[in-house]
Parts: C-alpha cells; sequence; structure tokens
C-alpha cells in the first residue's frame, strides 16, 4: 500500500504545481489586459490561448457585471479552491494508506 500512497502524494505535489502556475499564467493575463499588448506578441498569444478556454467557460456562467472584468478573480478563488480540496484530499489518503 505504501506505493499507491507515494504514488497519490506525487499526484498530489504536481497537480499543485500545475495549479499554481496556472494560477499566475492567469494574474498575468489579467495584468496585460490593463495595458494595450500587441496581440501578434508570442507571450501575449501564449496567455490568452492558455487562460481562453476556461475563462470563456466561465464568462457564459458568469453575467457581465460592470466595466471591470472580475473573470480572473473567480477562477483564481476556483484554483485555491481545487487546491485546498482536491490536492489536500490526496494527501490525506495517502497519509492514512501509509
Amino acid at each position: 500500500m505504501f506505493l499507491l500512497a507515494n504514488l497519490l502524494f506525487a499526484i498530489a505535489g504536481v497537480l499543485d504545481w500545475v495549479l499554481t502556475i496556472y494560477m499566475y499564467i492567469v494574474i498575468a493575463r489579467a495584468l496585460i489586459s490593463w495595458v494595450n499588448p500587441d496581440p501578434r506578441n508570442a507571450i501575449v498569444r501564449f496567455l490568452y490561448n492558455a487562460t481562453e478556454p476556461l475563462l470563456y467557460r466561465v464568462r457564459r456562467a458568469v453575467p457581465f457585471m460592470g466595466g471591470i472584468d472580475f473573470l480572473p478573480l473567480i477562477v483564481i478563488i476556483g484554483i485555491v479552491f481545487v487546491q485546498r480540496f482536491l490536492v489536500g484530499s490526496l494527501i490525506d489518503v495517502a497519509v492514512r494508506l501509509r
């Protein structure tokens, strides 16, 4: 059972890193939207391509609230929730399997 526990620890660690990196990508996208970025820039295209699928789904579910775009904040809150719930649950299960 210790192999399964180690596998769950590894999955939890990788998932935590991936979610943290994606959160920073969403933050960078929000910061870049404050200026007038060049849409042909490779970094700007990467940020838009990496975040737009998730932001599009949230945009369809959440109504527009005035002139300020709160979608990145909603996505960041969702990422933190998944980190606390899913990663924490995986670690707890792994600890109990040892």
